[in-house]
């Protein structure tokens, strides 16, 4: 929370972005250390000190521009991407979601969102490219569903089981628009 971090949902972990709020051109470094937002139409979730830096702690939301300042070195040659058909903070409830798109769709795993309630998170398909799982995404939006393309990462490992995690305290994220 007090640190100068981002999520973001398919950059790869450690890039460093610098993030310019056009309302009043301040600019804050972050990199980004997790998943997210999982709203439609925005594309970055401070911490509350990067929004601080950018005067956005006040409005919460706002219009920003994004530059990749430094790429991590180990970005892997073989990244894959996923659709995220949903979220729940039910684990039995995932379970049976993940087993109905594994039918469906051949592939589909249960990742946790650590927060103050565990959030389990059904990502659906493993494309080798964007391009591939926005494809996968179309076909789960046609269904009516508010879906996310995601970038399945090696450092974070699928949920097991609810008692494989113990939550964190909460903290406050600043979600901000495209």
């Amino acid at each position: 929370m007090e640190t100068l971090v981002a999520a973001h949902r398919v950059m790869p972990f450690n890039t460093w972005l610098k993030v310019t709020n056009l309302v009043n051109n301040k600019s804050v470094n972050v990199r980004v250390i997790d998943r997210g937002p999982f709203v439609e139409g925005r594309i970055l979730d401070l911490s509350k000190a990067a929004a601080r830096e950018i005067d956005l702690l006040g409005p919460g939301i706002g219009q920003v521009r994004l530059e990749v300042i430094a790429a991590p070195p180990d970005i892997p040659a073989n990244d894959f991407y996923a659709v995220q058909a949903g979220a729940f903070s039910v684990y039995a409830n995932a379970e049976r979601a993940r087993d109905r798109y594994v039918e469906r769709f051949g592939t589909a795993q249960i990742a946790v969102k650590q927060g103050a309630i565990p959030l389990w998170r059904v990502l659906v398909g493993k494309a080798s490219s964007i391009d591939a799982a926005q494809q996968l995404a179309e076909q789960l939006r046609a269904e009516d569903k508010n879906v996310f393309v995601v970038r399945l990462d090696q450092t974070v490992p699928n949920a097991a089981t609810p008692a494989a995690v113990s939550a964190p305290p909460p903290t406050v994220e600043q979600t901000l628009p495209r």
